[in-house]
């Protein structure tokens, strides 16, 4: 039932994605995707300094969220924001704890 012209659908796959990214390390990855356009995995794990299978799980979090596209390139997969909003509401949350 929609009440007050909101759409619930859209707003359980908003609070969804927003869920996703409520950990320290996707918000690292999604900083690092906005200065880097598309990186691998191992690049992404390398540069944070953190496991490979850590990396992955994030990813695929983001991934299946919405959040980041990825493309394979020969063996490597290639991880890159799907939507630059994303990147706003992060740099908003920033600056809100300041």
């Amino acid at each position: 039932m929609q009440k007050s012209g909101l759409d619930i659908t859209k707003l359980e796959s908003a609070a969804s994605r927003l869920r996703a990214l409520a950990h320290p390390m996707r918000i690292a990855i999604i900083e690092l995707l906005e200065e880097n356009q598309k990186m691998s995995v191992t690049e992404i794990y390398k540069h944070l300094k953190i496991e490979q299978a850590s990396a992955s799980h994030h990813l695929n979090i983001l991934k299946s969220k919405g959040v980041l596209v990825s493309r394979r390139d020969g063996k490597k997969i290639h991880y890159s924001l799907k939507n630059e909003a994303l990147v706003d509401l992060v740099n908003c949350l920033n600056r809100c704890g300041e």
